[in-house]
């Protein structure tokens, strides 16, 4: 009924692999210690069942569909990140422009306007708060302030935006598509957090950055580098128009980058005194929580990819 490249097509059935694994590990683990509460656990599989499904249809049905997706992604973040950092008061009408750059930037997305999508935000919107910022006449806290919404809107609208540009770039692995690019993307990144948390859990000794995540090691960290450069080696050709070579670099670009991306959340997390940034996806807490190596891994992948193919 639709038209699915088949490489994206098998790489969507080993994703639903995992997640039926994963659950009837959960029903296993329930069963054979019943004393044991694994609520949260179940509550993890479940949402991850919704994430990946909603991905999936959007993703299958239409492009316009991917792209609404993301631009809502991107208006939960900049509206948790609002709701837990502080701004001021004066600032409210300023934060309307803010939010009015998430459609403009995926409008930008869907017509394909490179030029003007690379641009729009660093510098028309960080050049357009300031003066709104201006004209509202409060200057108490006006650097503290700007701060704040334009790396909230880096963060949330800019940078998550790569990842929805990626099905605008023209086709050069046939047999993967345009969709190859987003799975191979999504996949490694959220891959990469549970390898590095299954090397700690196996080998951690020595803490990586403790004041700002105790639970992060070298041995997690390293091990988590390795296996997710080894494994995009593979995948790399087979999802995207990257050689091994060249695959190898983008596993270890995302696997780097995907960890700094989550320590800085949570340096932000820590900052505020907070554990998680929201409630709304069960089992993981906010958006941010779940977008946090997104954030750092999909614009330096993007532009990797931009710069070897393109």
């Amino acid at each position: 009924m639709w038209d699915i490249p088949p490489h994206s097509f098998y790489a969507m059935l080993v994703v639903l692999v995992l997640l039926l694994t994963a659950t009837a590990c959960r029903l296993i683990l329930a069963h054979v210690k019943a004393e044991k509460d694994f609520t949260e656990l179940r509550h993890r599989i479940q949402s991850w069942w919704w994430m990946i499904g909603i991905l999936f249809v959007c993703l299958v049905v239409s492009h316009t569909a991917a792209i609404i997706l993301f631009a809502f992604i991107s208006f939960l973040a900049l509206k948790e990140f609002f709701s837990i950092v502080p701004t001021r008061q004066a600032d409210r009408r300023v934060l309307f422009w803010a939010y009015m750059a998430i459609p403009v930037q995926y409008y930008l997305v869907s017509i394909g306007w490179y030029g003007l999508f690379i641009v729009f935000i660093p510098v028309y919107v960080f050049l357009l708060l300031p003066m709104r910022m201006v004209l509202i006449g409060e200057t108490k806290g006006f650097i503290h302030s700007a701060g704040i919404i334009h790396w909230a809107v880096m963060l949330t609208v800019f940078c998550i935006s790569h990842i929805v540009y990626l099905l605008m770039l023209p086709v050069l692995n046939l047999d993967a598509g345009r969709i190859g690019l987003v799975i191979f993307l999504l996949f490694m990144t959220q891959f990469n957090d549970v390898c590095q948390y299954i090397w700690g859990k196996l080998l951690g000794r020595h803490k990586i950055i403790p004041k700002v995540s105790p639970n992060k090691t070298w041995e997690g960290f390293l091990g988590g580098v390795l296996t997710i450069t080894l494994v995009s080696g593979f995948l790399g050709p087979y999802l995207t128009p990257l050689t091994f070579r060249f695959s190898l670099l983008a596993g270890l670009l995302i696997s780097v980058s995907g960890f700094i991306g989550d320590v800085v959340i949570s340096s932000i997390k820590r900052d505020l005194e907070i554990k998680d940034s929201g409630s709304l996806i069960p089992g993981h807490g906010g958006i941010l929580d779940r977008c946090d190596s997104l954030i750092f891994t999909s614009p330096l992948f993007f532009h990797f990819l931009y710069y070897m193919n393109y």
